[in-house]
């Protein structure tokens, strides 16, 4: 099988993004699963090779240099700064644009500092909505995903005033969306759990009345698609349900809900995945870690979890697009 094109950005030059890059690069058991494409500043790559003794020729890999910082500009790790938020994006707009393009098959993002771009005067909230913004979507959703369990999120940044105002649609789609992610991942349909929004799932009215309102609905109109799902079940232990086994994805209503408990889980191992755009887009799950920036301490743990991750998701999105094509009867089946 054809292995995928993976473009990943570096982040905030000044962050651990190029450090976790290169070291996940040496490792030939991620490096093996796709065409490696790295975006960066040259002068930030070297930089962080040079601070982790990797020799950036040896790796496997090709490099698409960017021209934001100054030839022989010499990197301040740590350093809150306007134009490094400013690479940071465009790493990413660059990655957007060569998936856009096919010249990629999906993208890993490596951390940036969203304080660093807004110092920019640039409005930004987060990976998730500035590719949404790039590729013209207009319903991106969040995913974390480990090896033991994933949560979509039917909302994330917004207050969670907002986010207790339930959309019966915004539901649906976030189930069929995390339904077709997961199904590339896993090479089949997901069991799918939603989780109420209140109380032990309002607890038949006692304790609100949107589960019964807004989600059962949602949940019902789902199923009537065909997506094995159920709920809303109590948000208190239905994690817990699926961590032992019972379903493969979990329906967060709003961030903390799903984010606390995937933290929990796997903190290290756990990947984000953004929905709802037309590329793969796979992240670290943490942040630019300025504190040890420069000093060869950053484990790439989960660079390589998000590395491994987008490979996969690509190679199941490429042969799910085979599959239709050769058996238009199969993507149907799926």
């Amino acid at each position: 099988m054809t292995l995928p094109r993976i473009a990943i950005s570096i982040g905030d030059p000044a962050g651990v993004g190029a450090e976790i890059a290169l070291k996940a690069l040496q490792d030939p058991a991620v490096t093996s699963l796709a065409h490696w494409i790295l975006i960066a500043d040259p002068e930030a790559l070297a930089a962080a090779a040079h601070a982790s003794g990797i020799d950036i020729a040896s790796l496997p890999c090709t490099i698409v240099a960017a021209t934001n910082l100054a030839p022989e500009h010499k990197l301040a790790f740590g350093e809150l700064r306007a134009d490094y938020g400013l690479a940071a994006i465009d790493y990413v707009r660059r990655a957007a644009e060569m998936c856009l393009a096919g010249q990629a098959d999906g993208m890993v993002t490596a951390p940036l500092n969203k304080e660093a771009v807004t110092l920019s005067g640039r409005q930004f909230t987060g990976h998730t909505e500035y590719i949404a913004e790039l590729t013209h979507a207009t319903e991106s959703r969040m995913l974390l995903v480990s090896d033991k369990l994933a949560t979509v999120h039917v909302t994330t940044h917004i207050s969670l005033e907002q986010a207790c105002q339930l959309n019966r649609q915004r539901i649906v789609r976030t189930i069929q969306l995390g339904d077709q992610a997961v199904g590339w991942m896993r090479q089949r349909r997901p069991r799918i759990a939603v989780c109420g929004l209140n109380p032990h799932a309002g607890e038949h009215g006692l304790f609100g009345t949107q589960d019964a309102d807004v989600i059962v609905p949602a949940v019902a109109e789902a199923q009537a698609l065909g997506i094995d799902c159920s709920g809303p079940h109590s948000p208190d232990t239905i994690f817990i349900r699926g961590l032992r086994g019972e379903f493969d994805l979990i329906v967060a209503m709003y961030h903390d809900q799903g984010h606390i408990p995937m933290k929990l889980i796997d903190f290290e191992a756990t990947v984000n995945v953004s929905l709802g755009i037309p590329i793969i887009r796979t992240s670290v799950d943490h942040g630019t870690a300025f504190d040890i920036a420069g000093k060869n301490l950053a484990d790439a743990t989960n660079m390589k979890a998000a590395m491994r991750l987008a490979a996969r998701m690509a190679a199941g999105r490429m042969a799910s697009a085979t599959d239709s094509v050769t058996n238009p009867t199969v993507e149907a089946a799926k």
